[in-house]
């Protein structure tokens, strides 16, 4: 196993930008720290500072913006060990984003660093100031703003508790303060004002020519402790799933079903799953719905099959099943003859070969309508008894109404045969 934790990559950043720097420093320290690449985590953050992913030999995890430092206390607390070194990476305005993940770290003392790369601009989305951004900078690029002081973010961590802080400027190789900060157990946070020549501070001269103050704050506190206690896993606290029902199927099926938000698409989608379980199957669900939640469309896709499921997409769906506007609205682009469809008798039916029809939210209302539609191609197709459906609903609380729309179906199928 190398020990060298700079990999091969080019760097991905402008020319003479203070990532790079950064980059090069933190290797550097890690490397003097004497620490082995599959003892270091690196949590990198969205923006130019993320790229920093594929230029390490460790262990990285890319998160969301301004969520690095929260990440970072998870896999600092789960793994609780004092050899493995967790590092947080983030720039000005995924810093200023997470402020709240990052003071708390920081409260608790959690045994992690977060260097936090200061440029003063959101690189990544065309040079906006950020919260750190200091006044003079501001001058220049807002003068409207220039009178509000940027937060002072090793003052704010240091008053939280951080065991270490520090501002630096990025200036040649500075890894020996990166490892005083490194070698600190519990909180410690990294402030490095480093240039942007595409929207910031050009060159480092310009940054020595503002009042940036260089300083370490430290506090004699001890790290916090996890206190691991026995538990039962929570795949243990699980009902078992009993293979109870039998099914001639052999392969594998995957369902869209296709409604209106609100409209129990999802409920019927989870219990076509557990119905498929109860019947031997491997299955997996998921949900697509607006985020105003309460209206426009629910879509659910399910995948049923008798082998593992490896991709829980579905590229070219076996089945259809749509019982308003709104779904059809949503789904009509993915119908094609290689489709059987199940659809509302009231809704514009396709031009496609395979389809068949039902009053299913007349017979079973808006709710219920998802449901009967299921059950109804489960009795036409035979895949599996009803009676898994109907063993699957009983699991849920409201199972009595699921259960009668279920049963709706052996009504419509009177009314087909009539």
């Amino acid at each position: 196993m190398q020990n060298r934790l700079r990999s091969e990559k080019n760097m991905p950043y402008c020319p003479g930008c203070g990532h790079q720097i950064a980059t090069n420093s933190l290797t550097s320290a890690l490397e003097k720290m004497g620490l082995s690449p599959l003892d270091v985590v690196i949590v990198s953050d969205i923006g130019c500072c993320g790229l920093i992913d594929p230029l390490v030999t460790s262990h990285t995890i890319h998160g969301l913006h301004g969520r690095s430092s929260a990440l970072a206390m998870g896999v600092s607390l789960g793994l609780n060990s004092p050899d493995k070194k967790v590092i947080a990476i983030q720039g000005d305005g995924g810093a200023t984003i997470g402020f709240q993940h990052l003071l708390e770290a920081s409260r608790l003392n959690i045994d992690l660093t977060l260097i936090v790369q200061n440029n003063m601009v959101y690189g990544m989305t065309g040079g906006q100031i950020s919260g750190l951004s200091i006044r003079e900078f501001k001058a220049i690029k807002m003068p409207e703003e220039s009178s509000v002081p940027p937060y002072n973010i090793c003052e704010l961590a240091h008053r939280t508790g951080a065991s270490y802080c520090s501002r630096i400027i990025a200036r040649g190789d500075f890894s020996d303060k990166l490892v005083e900060a490194l070698s600190t157990k519990g909180f410690s946070l990294v402030e490095i004002h480093c240039i942007c020549p595409s929207y910031g501070y050009k060159k480092v001269k310009e940054l020595d020519a503002i009042p940036l103050k260089e300083e370490t704050l430290i506090n004699s506190r001890d790290a916090y402790n996890v206190h691991i206690k026995d538990s039962q896993s929570l795949f243990e606290a699980l009902p078992h799933i009993r293979n109870t029902f039998k099914s001639n199927f052999q392969t594998s099926i995957e369902v869209i079903i296709a409604s209106s938000a609100g409209s129990g698409v999802q409920l019927a989608a989870d219990l076509l799953a557990l119905a498929g379980m109860f019947a031997g199957l491997n299955a997996t669900k998921k949900g697509e719905y607006p985020i105003t939640v309460g209206t426009g469309f629910s879509v659910a896709e399910v995948i049923l099959s008798r082998e593992d499921i490896n991709y829980t997409g579905i590229e070219s769906p076996s089945v259809i099943i749509i019982t308003s506007q709104d779904g059809l609205e949503k789904i009509k682009e993915r119908i094609s003859n290689n489709a059987y469809l199940v659809i509302d008798e009231n809704l514009e039916i396709p031009a496609v070969k395979n389809v068949i029809t039902g009053t299913f939210r007349k017979i079973s209302g808006k709710k219920g309508a998802a449901i009967t539609a299921i059950a109804f191609w489960l009795l036409k197709s035979k895949l599996f008894p009803l009676e898994a459906l109907i063993e699957a609903a009983k699991t849920h609380k409201h199972a009595d109404k699921l259960i009668s729309a279920i049963k709706n179906v052996y009504l419509l199928n009177k009314k087909a045969e009539n």
